[in-house]
């Protein structure tokens, strides 16, 4: 919102395709701290990755996942699920582990 004036992803994506340098560097840059966040999970994980999950709003921004792709391929598998009901689905796991009816792994 800072730096492009909008908090919305396909605005800033849009501006990228219509040749915004800036709106491109912003995006490259939010893109390169979640790909450092990833791979530090990755190393306090030891390596043992079963995949990279990216969810979210975000996730349906060819241009953001993109970024992001070219910095974490390299871990493994990598899914994408756009969407917004992360929290949810979040919340329906945690409750089939309390319920018994889910294992909870431990990392």
């Amino acid at each position: 919102m800072a730096h492009l004036g909008t908090n919305q992803a396909h605005e800033a994506s849009r501006r990228v395709q219509e040749g915004d340098k800036q709106a491109e560097l912003v995006i490259h840059a939010m893109a390169y701290q979640v790909a450092k966040a990833i791979g530090g999970c990755v190393s306090v994980l030891q390596g043992q990755v079963d995949a990279v999950l990216i969810t979210g709003g975000m996730a349906q921004n060819d241009i953001v996942v993109g970024f992001i792709r070219k910095y974490i391929d390299w871990i493994g598998n990598v899914k994408i699920y756009p969407g917004e009901d992360e929290m949810s689905a979040l919340a329906m796991n945690a409750l089939e582990v309390l319920r018994g009816e889910r294992e909870a792994k431990i990392y």
